[in-house]
């Protein structure tokens, strides 16, 4: 793909709501994918000091809090102005996905977001309960609209690199691991097919193996939260229960493991943090790692995707979970805060592809339990190919604003597919689009385990018949 292949046509408003990282990153991929009209393309967004960068790309900036109660007066002139579809880019934290993208599909515009995104409050709203806070709660809420509201414009819920991407990257794992296992499995059109693929392959589970190796000049100060990415989506996750789609193989759940009454009953939930909860996971460059087990949308969806049944009854469902180590000062960052009681530092900020020495995101999906063991296969981006692709990215933006544009394509090929999930939607299509913007994608086999390692020095209480339970990957 040249870097200026057209991809489609805008004929109405875009709105863009939040220019942080991300934001910034995504503008110059609109720029140069879409023909539009720029004299009516907005963002939106509440801090004053990003007019002077929109006005060097002629794109007008309105400076506003979306909010429960001017949400409606605000965006929908916006969305309408001038004729033609509109479409709405949501980046933003503390604005309510459901809402937003009801009104589009009220008004026809179309909308993509990267997360279940809640008002402001909702993760730090102590009335609630951890299980009503969790991204299963917030997931079931888009769910429910699509049940109310079945067709229609296409609204793409939770699109960027995870969840998003790693959707796609699972699906191409499964194909790859057919051919290499010498199997001739046709690729699936369908749920229940996708499903019985990996039954038959025999995946029990999808880490969403990520290592996050980007390097600031300067280290990390006391006091400050230092973050490749929006440190306040990454606290407010963090501080979410950690989840995970919750497989048929499992045999044990942990004392603080809890199951949803209500809904797709895909996953659990435990009664501590994301972000102070470890896994034992694996990456192509650091070989084993400990991960964070940060509840997102993907480990929910993904199981819930690839779930079968028979008769009504579940038969097959893998496990699913993130397991990410972010950069090492966010590590740091991160068990500052904790010890702090999980009370966010007086500051924070954001690395920029400036600031970044060297490094990258390897961010890919670990399918686990199968005949090969385990197979990685994912995107190895360093800050150098990622200053070089576009402006405006370090590695970790670039694997999600190319997933925000590549979303984009579908949805305007796609514009009456309703309310979607990454799970649903065309992976190849979406990443033979993306593909440019990840660096080297590679597929790897590993025959390491959970157990490598384990019960030498000390004694363990491990699952020895099944290396890949969730007894054996949990960080205890």
């Amino acid at each position: 793909m040249s870097e200026n292949t057209i991809h489609g046509r805008i004929d109405g408003p875009i709105v863009m709501i939040g220019f942080g990282s991300i934001g910034r990153g995504t503008l110059p991929l609109i720029e140069r994918h879409f023909e539009y009209d720029r004299a009516r393309m907005v963002v939106i967004d509440p801090d004053a000091s990003h007019k002077g960068l929109l006005d060097r790309h002629g794109v007008r900036f309105v400076q506003a809090e979306v909010t429960k109660d001017n949400y409606r007066a605000l965006l929908a002139p916006l969305l309408t102005s001038g004729g033609g579809r509109g479409f709405c880019v949501n980046l933003s934290v503390d604005v309510s996905s459901v809402a937003i993208l009801e009104l589009c599909r009220e008004l026809g515009a179309l909308y993509i977001d990267t997360v279940a995104e809640p008002w402001k409050g909702f993760y730090f709203d102590t009335s609630m309960g951890p299980g009503e806070r969790s991204n299963y709660a917030l997931r079931q809420r888009v769910l429910d609209a699509r049940t109310r509201s079945p067709g229609g414009p296409t609204a793409v819920s939770c699109c960027g690199a995870n969840p998003g991407m790693v959707s796609w990257f699972v699906k191409q794992a499964l194909v790859n691991l057919s051919a290499d296992l010498g199997r001739s499995d046709p690729t699936p059109t369908d749920k229940d097919g996708w499903a019985r693929l990996a039954r038959d392959l025999g995946v029990k589970g999808v880490h969403v193996a990520e290592r996050d190796t980007q390097r600031a000049r300067n280290p990390k100060p006391r006091d400050k939260f230092i973050n490749t990415w929006s440190v306040e989506g990454f606290v407010s996750e963090g501080l979410q229960p950690a989840e995970l789609g919750w497989g048929t193989h499992e045999r044990w759940m942990p004392e603080t493991g809890r199951t949803h009454e209500t809904g797709c009953g895909a996953a659990i939930y435990l009664m501590q943090p994301g972000a102070d909860t470890r896994v034992r996971t694996w990456c192509p460059t650091p070989g084993p790692q400990f991960g964070f087990l940060v509840t997102h949308n993907e480990a929910i969806s993904i199981s819930d995707y690839f779930t079968l049944r028979e008769g009504g009854e579940v038969v097959y469902r893998p496990t699913c979970h993130y397991a990410y180590h972010p950069s090492n000062d966010a590590v740091l960052s991160l068990h500052e805060m904790f010890g702090s009681g999980g009370q966010m530092q007086s500051s924070w900020h954001i690395l920029t592809e400036d600031e970044i020495v060297d490094g990258g995101d390897e961010l890919g999906v670990l399918l686990y339990g199968h005949a090969k063991n385990a197979y990685w296969y994912g995107s190895q981006l360093q800050i150098e190919a990622a200053r070089e692709l576009a402006p405006y990215q370090n590695a970790t933006g670039m694997q999600v604003t190319s997933a925000v544009f590549a979303g984009m394509v579908w949805a305007l090929e796609n514009p009456e597919a309703g309310i979607v999930e990454a799970d649903e939607m065309d992976f190849a299509r979406c990443l033979a689009v993306q593909r440019p913007y990840l660096g080297p994608i590679v597929g790897v086999y590993t025959d390491w385990t959970p157990l490598d390692g384990r019960g030498a020095l000390f004694p363990e209480d491990l699952d020895h018949e099944d290396p890949w339970q969730f007894r054996n990957i949990l960080v205890r």
